[in-house]
């Protein structure tokens, strides 16, 4: 039947809205999150190397570094230099290497110089992590508007299933009980109308009222039968 086939599609068609819905969602959350890792990955190690030759510096003061302070200042130039995810980073790394032997003799020139470098290298990455961030939200402000367009969707194509549900199954389920109910009730010329029905349900009022008109040419029979019977009985007592 055509209306069983409309139901179904339309059934199936708010399970795949349900499950797109869902597996977008899914898909935003795991976009985002990687996307806030990255924030991390790539801009807090220099942030944290640039940290730890600042606490160098400031251990050693107008000092000169003892050759463990400049194994540990080295090691952490070399994570910087290993992380680099800015343009402007490259130049700034290699103005604080080039200073590197004239910090450790204690210069004082040198180790200014040195911390104004080390600043400008964190604020770089600050302002990186700032527009990821940035990025980040625009992400899921998109994503969010895409649930909830998806989320619209699935409840319209609801809205629409529901409706045409009720008008094309429930209303003629409905009409049916109650043309049965006025037949029990002894209402014999109650007949299934409706109107804007489907083939399929106009051929199934159409065969319910076939039945009952059958029925009462049966009980009209059955009916003319017993007068007709009582008629010749009433005769032969005459």
């Amino acid at each position: 039947m055509r209306l069983a086939q409309a139901v179904r599609v339309g059934a199936w068609l708010l399970v795949g809205l349900n499950l797109l819905m869902a597996f977008g969602t899914l898909g935003i959350f795991t976009r985002m999150s990687p996307a806030i890792a990255v924030i991390l990955e790539r801009n807090g190690y220099s942030l944290q190397a640039g940290e730890d030759m600042l606490i160098l510096l400031a251990h050693a003061g107008n000092a000169a570094f003892t050759a463990s302070q400049q194994q540990r200042f080295y090691a952490a130039l070399d994570r910087a230099k290993a992380n680099i995810t800015e343009s402007e980073e490259p130049a700034v790394l290699k103005r604080i290497e080039q200073r590197a032997a004239a910090i450790f003799r204690g210069e004082e020139v040198a180790r200014r110089e040195t911390i104004d470098s080390i600043g400008q290298l964190g604020r770089i990455n600050r302002d990186a992590m700032v527009k990821a961030d940035h990025k980040a939200q625009q992400l899921g402000q998109a994503g969010a508007w895409g649930v909830v367009f998806m989320a619209v969707s699935a409840f319209l194509a609801g809205i629409i299933f529901i409706r045409n549900l009720t008008r094309r199954v429930v209303v003629p389920l409905e009409e049916i009980h109650t043309v049965m109910i006025a037949h029990r009730n002894g209402e014999t010329m109650r007949r299934c109308t409706g109107a804007d029905l489907s083939q399929d349900i106009k051929a199934v009022f159409v065969g319910i009222n076939e039945v009952l008109d059958q029925c009462q040419a049966q009980a009209a029979a059955r009916h003319g039968l017993a007068v007709d019977l009582f008629v010749e009985d009433s005769g032969k007592r005459r």
